[in-house]
Parts: structure tokens; C-alpha cells; sequence
């Protein structure tokens, strides 16, 4: 039982020994010394060292409250997660910083360091849009707001992105359907994608596939319904016509539309050079092949032009000194403040030293007794 109870005392002697020990960090957390704090949080958030300034910043905020240096002290927590690279909070630090504090000079700055942490937490296309959504609303609100602002030129670099990320989704999602071979499904989608958002990026895309998705059902239709249903071909045909006359995709279409007018009675109108396309594409059709080219041509050029988009975000943000570097000039605390923690922390390790020392001999003198007894 005695031998228990020491090596009890001793485990706790030996915790104690091990987490007693304080550091000049620890020390500077500890500290009550504002002043000092918030020159030294701005020396490690310059210095780089984003870890150690926020957890500076953190332990200030309730002491700050109310006072001259609570605006700057939560701008720069925001901004230590903001380039440790937690965007999630330090997006939620920018909201709650802009709701407290509407009028600080920092505002602007701290408006668009959230839309850009807004924008390092969306994901691509194929993923959900919901955090897209989000930023596209923040984008537009500051955009409206600020159309003067030295960020305006990064915003609109992030919208076009945007943008065309949730006009890629919906095409895409309508497209699924004609992959599948429901063109039913798909002349519906396609249809609702562009009610929904007529200026979508990828509206020669989406006409074509109406199109397209038409003739296919009509194709595979019974009978009685080909004739109006090859009709409504031929309505899409003229929508795509009438704004992309002179799109690639326009080849494949003119073939169908000349086997179109044929079956449902209609006059053929078309000049040689259509009639040939029509020989091409019947040709093709029967091989199972579609001419699509004219399409992956044009995705390409759009993947071109969102490229040189985040292109543009990344030069602009290089160039804006407010999201690299608040302080142009490096802030530091005099050596007396600094000689001052240093004492501190050196009066505690001499105190930790001394009960370390009072402890072992109260081991000692157990150890004695027992083997006495």
C-alpha cells in the first residue's frame, strides 16, 4: 500500500515536471499587457507565422471589448485564419468582424477577404453548388456596392467563374438524360435550363441538344406521333438557326431537318450544299456516328477562357497589398517590454524549479520512512 501511494506521488511529480515548464509564448498569452500583445500578434503575422499570431489575437478578444483596439484586434484574428488557410473560419470571423464593426476602415477590405474565403471553399461543377451560390450572391451584393473598389476587377474575375461552373452544372445535368438515351426527358430538361437562365454560357450547346433530342424521340416515336413530333424538330431547328446560322453543329442538324420536311409533308428548301450535308449525315448516321465536334470545340474555348479567369483572380490578388501584407513597415515590441516577459517567465521556471525540488525530497524522506518501518 506505502509502495502505492509513492509511486502514486511520484507519477504526479513527474507530470508536474513535464507540463510545469512555461515557455515565453506561454507567458506572452498569459499576459494582461494589451499593448504589447497586439505588437507582438502584428510581429508574428508578418513574420508568417499566422499560427502563433492567432492564437494572440484570440486571447485578446475579450479584453479588447469595448475598447480602441477591439476593430483591429478581430480583423487581424480573421486575417491570421484567413492566411493559415482555414477559410470556413475565417469566413465566419469577416461576418461576425463586418456585422460589429460596418463603419471600420477595414470594411471593404474585410468584405472582400470573405468573398475570396467564399471562394476557396466552392468545389468544381460536378460537386454540390450551394457554397457557389453563396459566393455569387456576396460577389454581386459587393460588386453593386463598390463599383469603384480596387477589388472590382478580382470580383468580376470570380463571377465569370462562377457563372459559368452553375451554367456548366445545369447543362450538364440536362445532358445526362441524352447520354441516357431519354431524349423525352432530355428535350425537357434542356428546355427548363434555358427558361431558367437564358444568358446561359452554353446556350448554342443546349439549343443543339434540344434539337437534337427532339429528332431522336420523334425517331424512335410510333407512327402516329412521329409526324408531330418531327414537327417540333423543325421548330427547334429554326431557334438554333435563327441565332448560331453559322455554327459547326449546323451540318448534322440541316440533315435531319431535310428528312424532317420529307416525312411530314413539308417542301425541301434547302440549296446543294445542304443537301450534300444531308447525304453526309444520313452516311453517318448510319455508321452511328453524331458530329459533335463543333461542340468539344466549343467547350474547349470556354475551359480557355475560365482559365485565363483564375488566372486573372491570382494576378490580382498578388498585386493587392491589403490581402498579402497589412503592414508595409514590420512592427515590433521594444527590447524593454520583450527583456520584461523574458523576466517573467524566468521568475516562473524558478518557482516551477524550486516545488520540483521541495517534491523530490518529500520522496526522499517517504522512501526513508518506509524502509525504516
Amino acid at each position: 500500500m506505502k509502495k502505492f501511494r509513492l509511486f502514486i506521488i511520484a507519477t504526479f511529480a513527474l507530470v508536474f515536471l513535464f507540463t510545469g515548464c512555461k515557455t515565453y509564448f506561454d507567458s506572452l498569452l498569459e499576459s494582461t499587457d494589451t499593448q504589447m500583445k497586439m505588437k507582438a500578434g502584428i510581429d508574428y503575422y508578418n513574420r508568417g507565422k499566422y499560427r502563433k499570431s492567432l492564437d494572440v489575437f484570440e486571447s485578446m478578444i475579450l479584453a479588447t471589448q469595448g475598447t480602441n483596439q477591439e476593430d483591429s484586434v478581430q480583423y487581424y484574428h480573421a486575417m491570421s485564419n484567413y492566411r493559415y488557410g482555414d477559410y470556413i473560419n475565417a469566413e465566419a470571423n469577416f461576418s461576425k468582424f463586418l456585422e460589429v464593426f460596418p463603419r471600420s476602415e477595414f470594411s471593404e477590405e474585410a468584405k472582400f477577404l470573405r468573398i475570396k474565403c467564399l471562394y476557396e471553399s466552392t468545389y468544381r461543377w460536378e460537386l454540390d453548388q450551394v457554397p457557389t451560390q453563396k459566393a455569387v450572391a456576396a460577389l454581386s451584393e459587393f460588386m453593386y456596392d463598390n463599383p469603384n473598389s480596387q477589388y472590382y476587377p478580382i470580383c468580376k474575375a470570380m463571377l465569370d467563374e462562377f457563372n459559368e461552373r452553375l451554367d456548366r452544372k445545369n447543362y450538364e445535368a440536362a445532358k445526362l438524360y441524352y447520354d441516357m438515351e431519354d431524349y423525352q426527358a432530355s428535350h425537357s430538361a434542356f428546355k427548363t435550363v434555358l427558361k431558367e437562365n437564358s444568358n446561359n454560357q452554353y446556350r448554342e450547346q443546349i439549343l443543339y441538344y434540344t434539337a437534337l433530342s427532339s429528332y431522336r424521340f420523334a425517331q424512335n416515336s410510333i407512327k402516329e406521333k412521329q409526324k408531330e413530333r418531327y414537327m417540333s424538330y423543325i421548330d427547334d431547328y429554326y431557334n438554333f438557326v435563327g441565332e448560331f446560322p453559322n455554327s459547326p453543329d449546323r451540318k448534322s442538324l440541316d440533315g435531319y431537318f431535310i428528312r424532317a420536311q420529307k416525312f411530314v409533308g413539308l417542301k425541301v428548301g434547302l440549296d446543294s450544299a445542304q443537301l450534300a450535308a444531308a447525304q453526309e449525315i444520313a452516311a453517318s448516321e448510319n455508321r452511328g456516328v453524331l458530329n459533335t465536334d463543333g461542340v468539344k470545340n466549343d467547350r474547349r474555348g470556354i475551359k480557355k477562357a475560365i482559365s485565363s479567369a483564375k488566372r486573372a483572380v491570382q494576378e490580382a490578388e498578388n498585386k493587392n497589398e491589403i490581402a498579402k501584407n497589412i503592414d508595409k513597415e514590420k512592427i515590433t515590441y521594444s527590447k524593454s517590454e520583450e527583456r520584461k516577459i523574458r523576466k517573467e517567465a524566468k521568475a516562473e521556471a524558478k518557482r516551477i524549479y524550486k516545488e520540483r525540488k521541495a517534491i523530490e525530497k518529500a520522496l526522499k524522506r517517504a522512501e526513508k520512512r518506509s524502509k525504516n518501518k
